[in-house]
């Protein structure tokens, strides 16, 4: 079993919302790693970072990747950092994974000042675009397709990753 579809892309790009309305759309069940790991965890992702830090979240999360993408067979959507983890590109290469591109101004528009991410706290815009460069050839290196969300509603990403998935 594996994911109908896997999610990456940065804070704000749009995975949760686009994930829930294509699992919508093809009656398949919605997941999120970062609700995953707060379930197992009993604590939020925020609190995690705080009280046990960043490099105890990571392994939390690796785990909770690598199950998920043996269990679920739906819309998996994963954290923005997870796939700084060599171990978690390795997992997700042959996925369908699709990454979700923002800009830095569109992203910081829709997340806002979210005290539930750690990694943004303080100045939103200058973080987000630390991220989007640390990140983007990770993300890039596991996706089969590539959606930039930057301009675009939710219904329009899902169509254009619906029109791709179809192409390949």
């Amino acid at each position: 079993m594996s994911p109908r579809l896997v999610l990456v892309g940065a804070p704000g790009a749009g995975k949760t919302t686009v994930g829930q309305l294509l699992a919508q759309r093809w009656s398949v069940t919605f997941a999120d790693t970062d609700v995953l790991i707060e379930a197992e965890a009993g604590l939020s992702v925020a609190d995690i970072f705080i009280t046990q830090g960043e490099p105890a979240f990571r392994d939390l999360e690796v785990a909770v990747v690598s199950a998920t993408l043996a269990a679920h067979d739906g819309v998996l959507s994963l954290g923005g950092g997870s796939v700084l983890n060599e171990g978690t590109r390795s997992l997700l290469r042959g996925q369908p994974v699709a990454y979700l591109t923002v800009d830095a101004t569109h992203a910081a528009a829709r997340i806002g000042l979210n005290r539930d991410r750690p990694l943004l706290l303080g100045n939103v815009r200058g973080q987000l675009m630390n991220l989007l460069s640390e990140r983007a050839e990770h993300y890039a290196s596991v996706a089969l397709w590539t959606v930039d969300t930057s301009s675009l509603s939710p219904d329009e990403v899902a169509d254009l990753i619906e029109t791709q998935m179809g192409a390949k």
